[in-house]
Formats: C-alpha cells, sequence, structure tokens
C-alpha cells in the first residue's frame, strides 16, 4: 500500500510552519513563513486573524507544492498553536469583529487588578492562604480536591493574558458586538479554533482541552467552563464558546488544498512539545529552551494544586482519557543570549556562546542574573532587575558569556524543585528541546546543575512533531505509546558530571545573587 503522510500547521507567536512527516517522522518538507505582529499602542498586541488562516494556506500550499505530494496523499492533517490568544467572529459573515488579541496584551491590567482586589478575590485569598497554612500538615490535606482548589485559591489571580480579558474587551469597544453576542450571532475562540472553522468552512466551531485549558475561562480541577472565571468579566454574555472535544479527534474535514484531508488534531504548543518528546510517564518532564523556557511536567490523570504558583493545565485527552501537567515559565532564557548579542555585543550569534562558555573553566564567581522584566517562576517578583555580581578585574568576556548560560539552568533547576515539592514526584530524566537545546554546554551544565539525565531528541521543534504523534494516532497509523516510543529518535543524553560539593556550593551562589537582585525597582 502506498504511504501516505502526516502534515501539522505549527502556528506560533510570531510565525507559521507547515511541516510534512513520514510514517518514520522523518520531516520530508517544511516551509515557514513570519507573521506579522500589530502594536496599536503601547502594551497592546494584536494579530490579523484574516492573515493568519491565509499564511497558514500559503506554506501549506507551498510545502505541498515543494514536497511534490498532493492532498490525496497526506493521511490527515494536525493543529498546534500558540495559547490564549483569542479573537470573535460574526456566525454568519465569517468576519472578525476585531484582530486577535495575543497572549502578550496587556491592555486590560487595570481591569484585571480591580477584580484581584475585589472582596470575592480578597476572600479566596485568605481562605486559601489559610488552608495552604495548615496543608503540610497532611498529605491528604494537600492531595484532595477541595484542598487543591483552596492552594489554588490562595494565589489565585486573573491576567490580561487570558482569553476571557481579550472577549471583555472587545465586547465593550467594538460598536455593536455586545448587542450581537447577546443574539447569539458572534463565535469566541482561540487560535486553533478560528483556524479550524474557516479550514471546514464554518463546519466545526470546536477546541480542544489542551487549549482551552490555557485560556482563563476553564476549570480543570472540575472539567468545566467555570463560573469563577467568567462571572468576574460578565462572561458569556451571549458569545458561543467552542465546543470542546479530543485533543486526538475529528476536527472535520478541509478541501482547501483540493482532495479533502482530514483534521484529527488540534493541541497547544507546550502541550504538544510534551507529548512530543514522549512524556507519558508521571513527573516525566521536559523543558522547551527558546526566547523563554517552558518546563511542563506529567502530573498523570489528576490535576495538582501548586503553593508555588506554578499552572496546572490539561496536557492532553485522548481515548477518554485525561492527562494533567503543571507549568513553570522562565521569561528569560534564549532572550538573554539575545542580549549577550544584541546589547553588549560580545558574541555574533547564539551558537558562538557554546565555544565563549568552553574556554573557560569557570565564571570565576560571577553570577547572571536575567531579571530584564522580573523573574517569574517560583519567585514572582515583578520588581527584579537583571543583574551581573562577581566581577573583579580579571573577568573576562567568556565569564560573562558562561555565566548566562548558566543561569538558565539554575532558573530550571528553581522551576524543578517547586514542581518536585508540589507533586511529590522526582524528576530523574530531563528532555530538553527548543532552538536553544541545540547548546551542548547549556545542556551538560543542566544535567549537572540538576544531578539528573538530559535527553536531546532528534527533532528539537517538538511542538511539531507531537502534533504529529496526536494526528497519525487518530489517523489509526501509531499505536500509543509503543509506536511513538519506537520511532521518536534521540539525538544525545547528557549524564552528571558534577561532583555533590561543586553543584550545591555553584546553586548556593545563583540563590545568594537572585536576592541581590530581588525588589530593586
Amino acid at each position: 500500500m502506498e504511504e501516505k503522510y502526516i502534515l501539522v500547521n505549527d502556528v506560533g507567536t510570531t510565525g507559521v510552519r507547515a511541516v510534512i512527516f513520514d510514517h518514520e517522522t522523518n520531516v520530508v518538507r517544511e516551509v515557514y513563513r513570519e507573521i506579522p505582529q500589530i502594536f496599536p499602542q503601547p502594551g497592546w498586541t494584536e494579530q490579523d486573524p484574516s492573515v493568519l488562516f491565509e499564511s497558514c494556506v500559503e506554506v501549506t500550499r507551498r510545502v505541498l507544492e515543494e514536497s511534490g505530494i498532493k492532498a490525496a496523499e497526506i493521511a490527515a492533517m494536525g493543529i498546534a498553536t500558540q495559547r490564549a490568544t483569542s479573537m470573535i467572529w460574526d456566525a454568519e459573515t465569517g468576519n472578525p469583529v476585531y484582530n486577535a488579541i495575543t497572549w502578550q496584551d496587556t491592555r486590560m491590567s487595570d481591569t484585571c487588578e480591580r477584580i484581584n482586589r475585589s472582596a470575592m478575590f480578597r476572600l479566596l485569598h485568605i481562605l486559601g492562604g489559610a488552608y495552604q497554612r495548615i496543608a503540610p500538615l497532611s498529605e491528604g490535606l494537600r492531595r484532595n480536591l477541595v484542598g487543591k482548589l483552596l492552594i489554588t485559591a490562595a494565589h489565585f489571580t486573573v491576567t490580561p493574558a487570558q482569553s476571557s480579558a481579550h472577549a471583555r474587551w472587545v465586547l465593550d469597544n467594538v460598536p455593536g458586538a455586545a448587542e450581537k453576542a447577546k443574539a447569539g450571532k458572534l463565535l469566541l475562540g482561540t487560535v486553533d479554533t478560528w483556524l479550524v472553522w474557516n479550514y471546514t468552512r464554518g463546519a466545526v466551531h470546536a477546541t480542544d482541552f489542551s487549549n482551552v485549558s490555557a485560556t482563563g475561562m476553564y476549570d480543570p480541577f472540575g472539567m468545566r467552563w467555570s463560573p469563577l472565571l467568567l462571572k468576574p468579566f460578565g462572561l458569556p454574555g451571549g458569545l458561543v464558546f467552542p465546543e470542546i472535544r479530543e485533543t486526538a479527534g475529528d476536527f472535520g474535514v478541509t478541501e482547501a488544498f483540493g482532495d479533502p484531508i482530514p483534521i484529527r488534531c488540534v493541541v497547544a504548543d507546550q502541550q504538544a512539545a510534551l507529548f512530543g518528546e514522549a512524556c507519558f510517564e508521571k513527573g516525566s518532564v521536559k523543558c522547551t529552551n527558546g526566547t523563554g523556557t517552558f518546563i511542563d511536567m506529567n502530573t498523570g490523570d489528576a490535576p495538582m494544586a501548586s503553593v508555588y504558583k506554578l499552572t496546572p493545565l490539561i496536557a492532553w485527552k485522548m481515548g477518554g482519557e485525561t492527562t494533567y501537567m503543571m507549568e513553570g515559565i522562565i521569561s528569560s532564557a534564549g532572550s538573554s543570549v539575545q542580549w549577550l548579542r544584541d546589547n553588549l555585543k560580545i558574541i555574533k550569534d547564539a551558537a558562538e556562546s557554546q565555544d565563549l562558555a568552553q574556554a573557560c573553566e569557570d565564571c570565576g564567581g560571577v553570577y547572571v542574573v536575567p531579571a530584564f522584566t522580573g523573574l517569574t517562576a517560583p519567585y514572582w517578583d515583578p520588581y527584579a532587575r537583571g543583574t551581573v555580581i562577581g566581577l573583579t578585574r580579571a573577568t573576562t568576556k567568556e565569564q560573562v558569556v558562561r555565566a548566562t548560560l548558566e543561569s538558565i539552568a539554575y532558573q530550571c533547576r528553581d522551576v524543578i524543585e517547586a514542581m518536585q515539592k508540589d507533586t511529590g514526584m522526582e524528576a530523574k530524566k530531563i528532555r530538553a528541546d527548543g532552538g536553544a537545546s541545540a547548546n551542548d554546554f547549556l545542556l551538560q551544565f543542566l544535567a549537572d546543575i540538576l544531578d539528573a539525565e538530559v535527553e536531546r531528541p532528534r527533532v528539537l521543534e517538538a511542538t511539531a512533531l507531537g502534533a504529529a504523534f496526536f494526528t497519525g494516532i487518530a489517523a489509526g497509523i501509531w499505536k500509543y505509546p509503543d509506536d511513538i516510543l519506537r520511532i521518536r529518535g534521540v539525538d544525545r543524553v547528557f549524564k552528571p558530571a558534577m561532583e555533590a560539593e561543586m553543584r550545591e556550593r555553584l546553586y548556593a551562589g545563583w540563590k545568594k545573587a537572585v536576592q541581590r537582585a530581588s525588589h530593586w525597582a
């Protein structure tokens, strides 16, 4: 029988790519196109929904043409997308009533701050905080459903990144939008929902559990749209919410490329990467190193509450079973290397950072805390600022570069240790993907400072690979998990080689440096 291929649309914040995989997950062809972002005012970040869809169609047509593969040879298609970016469109005309508001947008900061200071939220914080103080006394207190909800409530806040905030702004500020919504004529969706709706010519208005859990509107503990999360924003307000389907499931058929292609996967980007890294067991961790670093732990068949303000999310739902994860985000990872290149101009490109870091034996006591916009998990200090500490007359640029790379690994340890304390699970092996994971020095130091093996996959773009895996499973090409474990390739395993005394001494120095950088602004 003639082999059929898997097609994936991978839609990020700054660009879209179409990738064709064969049955052994070899990349047959890949085409990428940047997506322009729109900045109408300071703090506002938007994208044109029509350009988003047109860009996906363009790169998909090109990848089919350049590969010589016809639509009839595609077994199925999967879609992986950025999370929380959302839009509202007219159900009758299909036209967006406003641009997509991205997860980076901050226009609703003041509104969110008012909600977070409201009597209801203050009460939640008081009750949750009281429970959190007694929860360490008993494992049962931390693990029962009510306990998880109360621990989460202790620090729960709404943010302008959430789709609920975006929707409220559109209803309040676009003429006629609120009236149309009340008449049931407006559809709400994230990027995946918009693409599926357009690919199927309006036949399917749906999302998946991984995407909806990141909208700020869905309760992963109760598995439902949450009144507690929606009511402060006056939602749904008549908006038609998408149907929620399994990640590896039926999302209709597209005829945009001639012969019909079934759409068999919709998944959020970080959840796709977790699956692409074959993190199927409880406690397995993936670390996606890009501009920022996304660290995700598979927590099994139940969401876990976090005293460190890490985020419980749905990883995927497949075959009737739901898998959950916990996420911590480091805002300055690969961006700190860009700072070395673009601002300090002490490296020509990211690859040079590895050579310079390996050219010195150590940092000579230098630490770089890349808190350019504050510190995220697990410190949550927006007033921290970037710090280079421990400089002497003997300090070299090689040591500053090395210290910058080491800071990424230190931050990963910060988050992973918090995850282990929250979940009681030990992270024995870390799987690292993303562009910055091509740096051998970084991954070796990560293994050393964690005292754990770090595995780098054959395919660094794990998001597209994960979407391909889901799609192939839904299309009947692969069986989960055996076929995925068989065909997923490993490029290299980095094993810890640092003495325990050295590891703890270096990490203690990092913690001291973080203290100096904290509460600066």
